[in-house]
């Protein structure tokens, strides 16, 4: 080819640089600009949540949708399915769990489901998530479901469109449940559920009326002490500041762009601390992604399992780590110097208690460990029948307050304190609800076999040492990336699949035992 030709090829191909390599390596050469697109809007996303001025919101979707138009062209194109054929043909001979064998498994998953949906529907799907948002913040200011109302019809019909793109299957949020947590099915996931639930209701029945003080957890919690104190724990786990930022958002979060750029956040209320737990619930998802294989970074192998699997690093590091008492035994005394007027003369065993209180309440990223799955059953269940059209979504609010009036005793005051509350349908993430808590599950099964190969973790805790810890979860759950479904990557970190009794268990074992005074 002469350089006038060169110049004049397909940007593709210029990217790609096709010469005498195998068709393996070229698949690898076209998937990386694909991964370098999805990383970008990953940026854009957390900079319009972060600190992008508002009225950028229309340059901002549109930027959206043509990124994701040309990820998805450049995917399902023909020279991709062509050298995926061909790639899948040289490695016929690999070991199954070499890291090319897992590519091309996992790359053919994606393109035979990707390759069925159109190039503009993605793009506008985007779009539509990119405006919404925005309207979703003031919406939620305003406690106004009926401002958010049309926008959030529009990413369900788009919703909609997508399910249609596929052939029949049992349940059509199988569909939406699986962009999240692959191999996963509706079933499967009611069948968990069910099993908590009829477990869960007793549990808050029989705790909510508890006689704990957690007066003092309520008061004057300066922002910028918070902020300070936000950033003491991340490091205290083990926050690279080279690589990791934290920043304030409406709605907590973690994005980033490589296992070097990692972006966490978080909410303040200036009259509680609830920031804390948000905060070391996103060092768990930053840490997965910052201890991805490096050398997949830039290869659908190289992302995270699932987003259950990645809610199972957040979750142990909130609740497993973060309100146990050997870690409090450590770090209580930096937050009472932080906040001596409210905290100075209260003892650990009470502030322990009051942190671990069962009581129902509106919010569920504010929820204690026993309470939280009731609001993700909330929201499986309307998903459910926004998608199978069993519900008008004009008559969201109303569904939403009698599920929380029936499962947790709770009088929904406002939309922001209910149907408002989450960012999750502002976004289009229809099916993702189900992961916190299947990842909630997952997380005691993973914590428990941390414990028995780290003998003494939880004095490492106690200590405020981390560094085990971290490399367990690195070897153990990280370094496998996306190389194997969601349920194997827990087997090959537990040696069983996803199974609620030793979450069950933990629970009862904590509130019902006695180890909450």
């Amino acid at each position: 080819m002469t350089k006038r030709q060169s110049d004049s090829a397909p940007l593709t191909h210029r990217w790609l640089g096709f010469s005498a390599v195998s068709s393996l390596q070229a698949l690898k050469d076209r998937l990386a600009p694909i991964a370098d697109l999805q990383r970008v809007m990953r940026i854009l996303s957390w900079d319009q949540q972060t600190m992008m001025p508002a009225a950028g919101a229309g340059h901002r979707a549109e930027q959206m949708g043509t990124l994701q138009l040309l990820a998805h062209q450049l995917f399902i194109a023909d020279e991709t399915g062509r050298l995926l054929d061909e790639a899948t043909r040289e490695a016929e001979s690999l070991d199954p769990d070499s890291d090319d064998a897992c590519l091309i498994r996992v790359v053919r998953r994606d393109y035979d489901k990707a390759f069925r949906v159109p190039p503009e529907l993605r793009a506008e799907m985007a779009r539509a998530a990119a405006e919404a948002r925005p309207v979703w913040v003031k919406a939620k200011a305003d406690s106004d479901f009926q401002a958010f109302l049309s926008v959030l019809e529009r990413n369900v019909e788009l919703r909609f469109r997508y399910i249609e793109c596929f052939d029949h299957v049992d349940e059509p949020y199988d569909i939406l449940l699986d962009d999240f947590e692959p191999q996963t099915s509706t079933a499967e996931v009611r069948e968990i559920f069910d099993e908590l639930k009829a477990q869960l209701a007793p549990l808050i029945a029989e705790l909510r009326n508890d006689d704990v003080d957690e007066s003092f957890m309520h008061g004057d919690f300066s922002t910028e002490k918070q902020e300070a104190l936000d950033n003491s724990v991340v490091e205290l786990f083990g926050m690279r500041p080279d690589s990791w930022r934290l920043d304030p958002t409406v709605h907590p979060f973690a994005s980033g762009a490589g296992v070097d750029d990692i972006r966490i956040t978080t909410n303040y209320d200036p009259t509680t601390m609830k920031s804390l737990f948000s905060t070391m619930h996103e060092y768990g998802h930053g840490l997965y992604s910052h201890q991805l294989p490096r050398e997949l970074g830039r290869l659908p192998t190289g992302a995270p399992c699932s987003l259950g699997i990645h809610e199972s690093q957040s979750r142990l590091w909130e609740n497993l780590v973060g309100r146990s008492l050997p870690f409090w035994r450590f770090f209580y005394p930096r937050v009472q110097e932080t906040f001596p007027a409210l905290l100075g003369s209260v003892e650990l065993e009470r502030f322990f208690a009051a942190i671990n209180k069962v009581q129902p309440s509106l919010i569920r990223v504010k929820a204690d460990e026993v309470t939280y799955g009731m609001h993700v059953i909330l929201r499986f269940e309307l998903e459910q029948d926004i998608v199978n059209r069993r519900l008008a979504l004009r008559d969201l609010p109303e569904a939403w307050n009698a599920k929380m009036s029936e499962y947790l005793s709770l009088d929904v005051p406002d939309d922001a304190n209910g149907v408002l509350q989450d960012t999750h349908w502002a976004a289009g993430m229809i099916g993702y609800f189900p992961t916190y808590l299947l990842g909630t599950v997952m997380s005691v099964q993973i914590w428990e076999h941390a414990s028995d190969d780290i003998d003494d973790l939880e004095e490492q805790i106690e200590r405020g040492e981390f560094a085990a810890l971290r490399e367990w979860l690195g070897e153990r759950v990280h370094r496998y990336g996306r190389k194997f479904s969601p349920q194997e990557t827990l087997r090959r970190a537990t040696g069983s699949t996803i199974d609620a009794k030793p979450y069950l268990s933990y629970l009862n074992s904590k509130y019902r035992a006695g180890i909450i005074a």
